[in-house]
């Protein structure tokens, strides 16, 4: 996947809104803007818990798909063929189980609260990817 139109000014204006949304929902409603954990809940619902969710998970879609028809975003083409990327998927969904949240959860929800494990995921998945990334382009 190659980025286009890459500018530092829309990225620090889409991360200053995330941050913004996720200290908004955290101030008002107590809840953590995490989306394997909002995702979960909405798959195993507990009473009174289901329509904050719902309304979570469709601004996210009707967010998306505004920004694609106002032509502001592209759909990626992916080459992989679907097994690679329904494993791929699982992998995620795991890793996201097994660390008690996505690296969005972490990063963004969690260091914003100073959470030690969130700090601690947070170093661990972006070594990681350092690391893969040097690997992959400069020693294979």
């Amino acid at each position: 996947m190659t980025i286009v139109n890459f500018t530092p000014w829309t990225a620090v204006l889409g991360g200053s809104l995330l941050g913004f949304s996720a200290l908004v929902l955290l101030l008002v409603s107590g809840r953590i803007a995490g989306i394997s954990g909002i995702l979960a809940g909405f798959l195993g619902p507990k009473a009174g818990d289901w329509l904050w969710r719902a309304l979570f998970i469709a601004g996210l879609m009707v967010g998306a798909a505004l920004a694609f028809t106002l032509g502001w975003v592209t759909v990626p083409s992916l080459t992989a063929p679907t097994p690679v990327l329904l494993l791929a998927g699982l992998l995620v969904g795991m890793g996201a189980k097994l660390g008690n949240g996505c690296t969005s959860g972490h990063g963004i929800c969690g260091m914003g609260r100073l959470s030690r494990r969130s700090i601690a995921a947070t170093l661990t998945f972006m070594a990681t990817g350092f690391i893969t990334v040097f690997v992959l382009r400069h020693l294979l």
